[in-house]
């Protein structure tokens, strides 16, 4: 799809029914996303029982890079690009990190568009996140050096996470974009204000933000939640910026409850008992053979197994489902 300067944005769609338009905070990948399974499990269990709409923003991602500078004005440009192809009925909206923002405005400047709108880890006012001079520190990081950059951010960013996802998370931010335009991003997301459209929201509004999340201040989400009338502010426990790193359905729950969609029985990315017990074998380095033997099934019965594990975490590879087991594991502080 294209802007209405010809700006050419990327976007993917998973499941089907009501539209719901995500708005990403910052820098984005859709392919490398959905390889992530954390994330890929988050949209997922988002996208139950409706259509998930997500797009990467001009410059990052699968979408091209561009002459403008990033404002505002280009981003609801973008959103409205999005709009056209979701179609006339109104929709919901999902705004996180400085997709909040973006998606304050656009409720507040196209109010026949937009059905709900959830806000997630958002801020009014983006000089007051942090200290001017802890701004001034990450941008200038992020300039010259992308790669310590995008692992201070990730500290930031995702706490929570285990090392191998920090490790995943740090490469997914630099295939993502470049560092100029991830700086140009991160300094937009200091000077966004969207206090003075907060008043004219009309749609019904979900603000969540965790209490300890260190890379926006929860004041700024009282702040959105006083603001819009008649918004609802949910805080939930937790650090971690990333909706999908930590207890990552205790954000899809209340998400799914207002936006009208029923209760999940298990979250995508989740295993059954027993694939949970094959998984644990493979990461065993156990063939298909010694799976079978070691719990009572035919060879068929396993590679049965392995393969709907591999689909359901969107992996390509037995290495892949073994390394997360041991990540999940680990996480957990259990030990076989």
């Amino acid at each position: 799809m294209t802007t209405s300067d010809g700006t050419e944005v990327a976007y993917a769609s998973v499941g089907a029914g009501r539209p719901i338009v995500y708005v990403s905070g910052w820098i984005g990948h859709l392919q490398l996303s959905w390889q992530m399974p954390d994330e890929r499990a988050f949209y997922a269990s988002l996208a139950e029982g409706g259509r998930l709409v997500r797009y990467d923003r001009a410059g990052c991602g699968l979408s091209p890079s561009t002459d403008r500078s990033p404002s505002l004005a280009y981003e609801l440009e973008q959103l409205a690009a999005v709009a056209e192809v979701v179609g006339p009925e109104p929709f919901d909206v999902i705004g996180t990190s400085m997709g909040a923002l973006v998606a304050v405005a656009w409720a507040a400047t196209h109010p026949a568009t937009v059905r709900r709108l959830v806000l997630y880890g958002g801020w009014a006012t983006g000089t007051n996140i942090s200290p001017a001079s802890a701004r001034d520190h990450v941008l200038a990081l992020v300039e010259s050096h992308w790669g310590l950059g995008a692992d201070v951010l990730t500290d930031i960013f995702a706490p929570d996470a285990t090392s191998a996802m920090r490790k995943d998370f740090g490469r997914y931010q630099r295939a993502s974009s470049t560092a100029a335009t991830a700086r140009a991003l991160l300094a937009l997301s200091y000077e966004l204000d969207v206090s003075g459209f907060l008043a004219d929201v009309d749609a019904p509004t979900l603000v969540l933000h965790r209490a300890q999340d260190r890379a926006a201040p929860v004041s700024e989400a009282t702040t959105l939640a006083e603001g819009i009338p008649d918004a609802r502010l949910v805080v939930l426990p937790g650090r971690s910026h990333l909706p999908y790193v930590g207890d990552a359905q205790s954000v899809v729950a209340p998400i799914r409850r207002f936006l009208g969609l029923r209760s999940l029985r298990r979250a995508p990315g989740t295993l059954t008992p027993r694939q949970t017990q094959v998984a644990a074998l493979v990461s065993e380095g156990r063939t298909n053979r010694e799976i079978a033997a070691r719990l009572g099934i035919d060879e068929r019965s396993a590679e049965g197994h392995v393969e709907r594990i591999r689909v359901r975490l969107g992996f390509t590879s037995r290495a892949q489902i073994a390394g997360w087991f041991v990540a999940q594991r680990d996480a957990s502080g259990t030990r076989k």
